[in-house]
């Protein structure tokens, strides 16, 4: 076996060991690598690196040693190198090709959201039960197709992921089309827990569920800032010794 093809092998068995966490980690690094490749530079250390971005030097080695060596003691890690690494870590060394089911007003949005592009993935078919928007397209043109033909349109446009986008009640029955259709990762939107098979991955977007913990975080800080603020001063008691007022 050659070494390149050891090395592809050892980084497909640590993918598959990796946490969740790890792995959001990785988008994440990425993300850092490409604005300091941006700006210029070359080489960085674990050290520079979280101070700039706010991340944990001790973390980011941990992280990186799963899938082999990349820095060189005293020179740090190069940047593109490391880059292109994470990217094909990633998966992210070919186009992703992703449908949305669910053609509504979040469906849309997603659909036309311009980032999709320059990250690795394309958004080729919309999906959706309702005859109004059947056989219209969204904005930037992806069209949208009944639901109904999601396994044939699956296997022509070679869809690996799909983007559920459709109301609670919905969710579990478009979630089985899908998996039936063939397609074993789905991020889901609707604010609904889903039960996949054991051969697919399921990623959910509770939009409701972030904001509840937003709030969470707002209602302690405002608790703690009632707990540390000074009480008022009893009428009456805005005086030291006879005769001399306090200074403010």
């Amino acid at each position: 076996m050659s070494r390149n093809s050891a090395s592809s092998k050892a980084a497909g068995e640590a993918r598959e060991s990796v946490s969740e966490a790890t792995a959001g980690r990785l988008s994440v690094y990425l993300r850092c690598l490409a604005a300091l490749e941006a700006e210029g530079l070359v080489n960085i250390s674990s050290q520079e690196l979280a101070h700039r971005f706010r991340l944990s030097s001790a973390q980011i080695r941990k992280d990186l040693a799963t899938f082999g060596e990349f820095g060189i003691r005293g020179v740090g890690y190069e940047i593109g190198s490391l880059k292109r690494h994470l990217v094909s870590i990633l998966g992210l060394d070919r186009t992703r090709r992703v449908a949305i089911v669910g053609a509504g007003r979040l469906g849309q949005a997603l659909a036309d959201y311009g980032g999709f592009g320059s990250g690795g993935f394309r958004i080729v078919a919309l999906f959706d039960t309702d005859r109004a928007r059947i056989g219209s397209r969204s904005r930037s043109g992806v069209p949208v197709f009944d639901v109904r033909r999601l396994p044939e349109v699956v296997s022509r446009e070679h869809i690996e992921i799909a983007v559920i986008t459709v109301p609670a009640s919905a969710a579990a029955e478009t979630a089985r089309r899908c998996w039936d259709a063939g397609l074993k990762a789905i991020l889901n939107f609707a604010p609904v827990r889903l039960d996949p098979p054991s051969d697919s991955h399921l990623k959910n977007v509770d939009l409701k569920i972030n904001l509840e913990t937003l709030s969470f975080y707002m209602a302690r800080r405002n608790e703690s800032f009632r707990e540390i603020s000074p009480s008022p001063r009893p009428p009456g008691r805005g005086r030291g010794r006879k005769g001399e007022a306090h200074a403010l």
